[in-house]
């Protein structure tokens, strides 16, 4: 199932300086990113933040997704 992440992230100015976050809270999608990214399985972030779905995790994958999807990349010399 591909998740619409629109539904469950939004970015307000005056939560978190914009950062996306969860819609209803203040949990940034970097917080998710970074606690799956750090070996945390979803249950486990589940366990740490209950308020939070299933669907609202993979929302925050869904939109680091399509964030690096139209990232632009430019060549670095080394």
């Amino acid at each position: 199932m591909k998740y619409t992440w629109q539904a469950y992230i939004h970015s307000d100015k005056n939560i978190l300086s914009g950062k996306p976050v969860i819609k209803g809270t203040r949990i940034s999608v970097e917080l998710i990113i970074d606690k799956l990214a750090s070996g945390e399985n979803v249950d486990e972030v589940l366990d740490s933040y209950p308020h939070l779905t299933k669907e609202s995790i993979f929302a925050c994958l869904a939109y680091a997704a399509d964030s690096l999807r139209n990232e632009n990349i430019y060549a670095i010399a080394s």
